[in-house]
């Protein structure tokens, strides 16, 4: 039976000493005492015996990992388990030194107790011990995965919500009327959340230098009638900025001048307006495989003017990938096939007016692994007490312009701030959620490739999963309305395109 596990310095006074069975203070500390006056210098052997007990030991720098053992016991599996306790003591422990020790002694003594239970030694190894002292619960997982969905749920509400207030304000301008209640930055700032805020205001500060003075009148009025125009540019400015695409939300931080100008409104909405959105649904391997990859795009169709009620869209598709295309049920799927065209089964009816209206949509799903849009490689690897990590981003598809990327970095718990070497773009360290945030404004053709280097104490699973955010003007699928005619007369309309290219998942397990 192995009676005790202690870690002492060479005079014998015990550290952290854990006993299995039932002793007293005096009789551990008298034993410990004890044990460097029994060893014979000049011995090659690391065990020593009493009439009543043996000591099992081995020298760690200025300290002893003991056991203490009946004289019964057997040898070699104790020197085994000797080794597996020394092993232990530098996972939780960076010096070998005595107040290290004492200042982790309950991780130790947690430790100790995964390796013998009641005396006798158990059945596992470091990497077991690892896990279980981890104390990692399914239940708290299960609890932050709920948690995250009502925030997003949250969000999408409050982005809803901002829409509607943003559309009642147009409607109510377009009538002549006052706006109910909202208006000016204000609304922007409380609607959109701290992001809009932040962009409005770079948007305000941008415009300054641009705005020539107002020539001084007597009249007071023709000023307020100013200031009043240049609130409405700027209001305008944010609704459309807005309306392009709801992506605004996902991005965090401080954006540079060059994040601004990317989100700028393409054109003005036509009265025939189309919004072809993807999203992304990604899942790889940290060694390279791609484990699945789905994406969703849909072509969404508004119309403002009855004039333009009755047409049809020219689609030109040049997706090599085999991507599955499906038409909605009003839609006549034979002129779609042959022609490429997508117009109403009954030409004599008309699109809704004032509505979004979803008319082709495709889905793709694959493994192949050239289709990653944004390869990332991660490589931790284990230095001392600490980790470096070498991570880096390649884009694989080059026609891709991605905006406001962010790629997280999960870090563990209550190791301090980690020390960065090399960084293309900017980083930010979040503290309470342990996260590494490594941003980058564009990443396109000319900017295809960048890395990151990083330092931290913690174990290669630690850095994982690494999660990627991006938005993008540019579709993955090559599929574009190339025209717009009326059912009668064949006669083109004009019109105008909105892409927008989302995350919905996209990590490195």
């Amino acid at each position: 039976v192995l009676l005790a596990a202690a870690v002492c310095t060479k005079a014998g006074k015990a550290i952290v000493s854990r006993q299995f069975v039932e002793m007293t203070r005096t009789r551990i500390e008298g034993l410990l005492a004890a044990f460097p006056k029994l060893m014979n210098t000049g011995k090659q052997h690391t065990f020593v015996e009493t009439e009543s007990v043996r000591y099992v030991y081995q020298p760690m720098e200025k300290l002893y990992m003991v056991l203490i053992t009946t004289k019964n016991s057997n040898i070699l599996e104790d020197l085994e388990t000797l080794r597996l306790f020394s092993r232990v003591i530098p996972e939780y422990c960076r010096a070998l030194e005595e107040n290290e020790i004492s200042e982790h002694c309950f991780d130790l003594i947690f430790a100790f107790d995964e390796i013998v239970a009641l005396g006798y030694r158990e059945n596992v190894n470091l990497a077991q011990i690892r896990t279980f002292t981890e104390m990692d619960s399914h239940e708290e997982k299960v609890f932050r995965a709920v948690r995250e969905t009502q925030e997003r749920e949250a969000k999408a509400e409050m982005r809803r919500k901002a829409k509607e207030l943003q559309q009642a304000r147009r409607d109510a301008e377009r009538h002549g009327k006052k706006a109910p209640g909202f208006g000016g930055f204000g609304s922007s700032a409380v609607s959109g959340g701290t992001t809009t805020t932040m962009i409005t205001e770079t948007i305000i500060e941008t415009e300054k230098p641009k705005v020539a003075p107002a020539p001084a009148r007597p009249s007071g009025p023709s000023k307020a009638l100013k200031l009043g125009t240049k609130g409405k540019e700027v209001d305008n400015f944010v609704d459309k900025l807005k309306s392009e695409g709801e992506n605004i939300m996902t991005s965090i931080g401080k954006r540079s001048a060059e994040a601004a100008k990317v989100l700028a409104p393409p054109i003005n909405m036509e009265s025939v307006h189309m919004k072809i959105e993807e999203k992304i649904s990604l899942t790889c391997g940290r060694d390279g495989g791609l484990q699945n990859m789905e994406l969703h795009g849909m072509i969404m169709l508004h119309i403002s003017d009855e004039k333009f009620a009755r047409i049809r869209l020219h689609v030109e598709n040049e997706d090599k990938r085999g991507v599955q295309l499906q038409t909605h049920p009003n839609v006549d799927k034979k002129l779609f096939t042959t022609e490429s065209q997508i117009g109403l089964k009954n030409p004599e009816k008309s699109f809704p007016i004032n509505s979004d209206v979803g008319v082709l949509k495709w889905r793709l799903q694959t493994t192949e692994e050239s289709f990653i849009p944004l390869t990332i490689n991660c490589w931790p690897s284990e230095s001392g007490n600490s980790c470096d990590v070498n991570i880096e981003y390649e884009l694989q598809e080059e026609s891709l312009e991605l905006n406001d990327v962010i790629i997280t970095i999960p870090l563990p718990s209550g190791v301090g701030t980690p020390v960065i070497g090399e960084i293309d773009g900017e980083y930010r360290h979040d503290s309470r959620r342990n996260l590494l945030e490594w941003c980058l404004p564009v990443i396109d053709a000319k900017n295809k490739s960048g890395s990151l280097e990083f330092s931290i104490a913690g174990q290669p699973n630690d850095f994982f999963p690494v999660q990627v955010s991006f938005v993008s003007k540019k579709n993955y699928c090559n599929i574009q309305v190339t025209k717009v005619t009326q059912v009668d007369g064949n006669s083109p309309v004009r019109f105008s395109t909105e892409n927008t290219f989302l995350v919905d998942k996209y990590e490195i397990l």
